[in-house]
């Protein structure tokens, strides 16, 4: 028996960022698509970043203008798009003396601040660390700073948030689904997938879209065996330890190599710390951070902090390669992190995403989909910078600059109207699901209605959901991508969470 045929407008290979946002905008469009994924989504990559939607400060050294001010544009579009996904974050630069001179930081966060119009975020300005809040945890060689704002982000989320709108838009997401073959065959491409469970499907597309990341060149090569171009493979690794300090700033570190590290407040209770930049050539499903790499973070951080951070410290660690457009770059922390898009034309339209970063996915996707619709002689306008994405239509589905200033408003309205839940559950969920939350609780009135408790602030209900409607398969999909629980449950809620989604996903 031949495998069913699934017929659709366009494939979309790889379910991190890029390819989820190129699926949400296509399926808005009108395009019929399916997506494969072959492990979960932001299982690779788009898990694995600094947690940050940030214009890129250090890229100006690099004379990236462009690049920067697209992101800083972007930084607003998706603050107002997703404002339970992405918040405000200020950062503290300490002067390092014998490093950039202070009158060079200044201009630089200068032209930060002027390179693209600037609604939500305050500007940078220059503080005595001796007597500001954030001088407290800094070694008393650090006197004066800077401070400028950026943003934080749930990068995992924000992946899965992308794949819910294109599936409520029409696109199939088959994640844990491999794509094992790509043929062209009469200007059309005819794909094979095969499942976890071993089950094949045939797929017939127009277009393909190969958003395969670090991947991306493989899978090219594989269609058309096309080797022009290229990706630069870097690692990036971060470390997370106990709290370092209690306000709510992140900092921005120099280092003589020229690097710079961020030590960022995470979770509550932790410090993240990253990242690193080193050329990779390892396997790639078995990513991780080195010792040397870990040394390397510990002992830039205990460079600026009093309190020395040492490897035994670290509770959490993580690495991710970052599949980079090759543009020949000498050191890899130079190398740009825009994006390339290259259209192979020849047997079947391939559209093939090299490099790019999270900050700036939508534009990469709306660019990518554009390119798509005008290979395929499909109608439809760019329109994913003017509707929420799902959670975030605190004031309606079209972008307001109340949902980001007004978030904590949201939150207190939704910790009196779910009080019989502790309050940090209710927060949690805003930030996680925003107006998805009610959804996820309608009907429930009494903590009875949640079901089992694996953990503390872990629900049978909110997991129901997540297999049900985020395509969550296993323990590590819940705890260390849509709920960020793990690093605050012991190893044996993720057994029996094993156990009782072996039985019910």
């Amino acid at each position: 028996m031949k495998p069913p045929v699934f017929d659709c407008d366009v494939l979309v290979v790889g379910g991190g960022i890029n390819g989820a946002g190129i699926a949400r905008d296509a399926a808005g469009r009108g395009l019929s698509v399916l997506l494969c994924e072959k492990d979960d989504l932001a299982s690779h990559t788009s898990s694995a970043s600094s947690k940050l939607i940030h214009g890129g400060l250090r890229y100006l050294q690099y004379y990236e203008f462009g690049l920067v001010r697209k992101a800083l544009i972007e930084r607003e579009v998706l603050m107002r798009c997703a404002p339970h996904l992405i918040a405000p974050l200020r950062f503290v630069m300490p002067h390092a003396p014998g490093l950039r001179p202070a009158w060079m930081l200044r201009a630089g966060l200068f032209l930060y601040d002027h390179l693209a119009p600037r609604k939500l975020l305050g500007g940078s300005e220059g503080i005595d660390l001796r007597r500001h809040a954030a001088g407290a945890p800094l070694k008393s060689a650090y006197r004066r700073g800077f401070t400028y704002f950026d943003a934080a982000v749930d990068d995992a989320r924000l992946v899965v948030a992308n794949a819910i709108d294109a599936a409520e838009r029409g696109a199939r997401v088959l994640t844990r689904t491999e794509c094992l073959t790509l043929m062209a065959e009469d200007g059309h491409w005819t794909a094979t997938l095969r499942g976890t469970d071993g089950a094949v499907t045939g797929v017939r597309a127009r277009c393909v879209v190969n958003a395969g990341g670090s991947w991306a060149m493989k899978l090219r090569h594989g269609a058309v065996g096309a080797a022009k171009g290229g990706l630069r493979l870097v690692k990036g690794s971060h470390i997370v330890v106990k709290r370092l300090f209690q306000h709510d700033d992140a900092y921005i570190f120099q280092h003589a190599d020229g690097r710079i590290v961020f030590a960022i407040p995470y979770q509550g209770e932790y410090t993240l710390i990253g990242t690193t930049d080193l050329d990779y050539d390892g396997d790639m499903g078995k990513v991780e951070i080195s010792p040397e790499e870990v040394a390397y973070l510990c002992d830039l951080s205990s460079t600026y902090f009093k309190q020395p951070v040492r490897p035994a410290d670290v509770v959490w660690s993580y690495a991710g390669v970052r599949p980079l457009v090759d543009d020949g770059a000498g050191d890899a922390k130079a190398v740009t992190r825009d994006y390339q898009l290259v259209m192979d034309e020849k047997a079947a339209p391939l559209l093939s995403v090299f490099g790019g970063k999270i900050t700036t996915y939508r534009k990469l996707a709306e660019e990518a989909v554009d390119r798509v619709c005008a290979v395929l002689g499909a109608q439809g306008d760019a329109w994913t910078a003017g509707t929420c994405l799902p959670g975030g239509d605190i004031h309606g589905m079209r972008p307001d600059d109340r949902s980001v200033v007004g978030f904590g408003a949201f939150v207190r309205e939704a910790q009196r109207r779910y009080s019989w839940l502790p309050a940090r559950v209710i927060t949690r969920y805003a930030h996680a699901y925003g107006t998805r939350m009610h959804r996820m609780l309608d009907g429930c009135s009494t903590p009875a209605c949640m079901g089992r408790q694996f953990a503390a602030d872990l629900y049978e209900r909110e997991v129901r959901y997540l297999i049900d409607v985020e395509w969550a398969r296993s323990a590590d999909d819940v705890l260390w991508r849509r709920t960020k629980l793990g690093l605050h449950t012991h190893p044996e809620t993720a057994a029996a969470l094993t156990e009782w989604m072996h039985h019910h996903a």
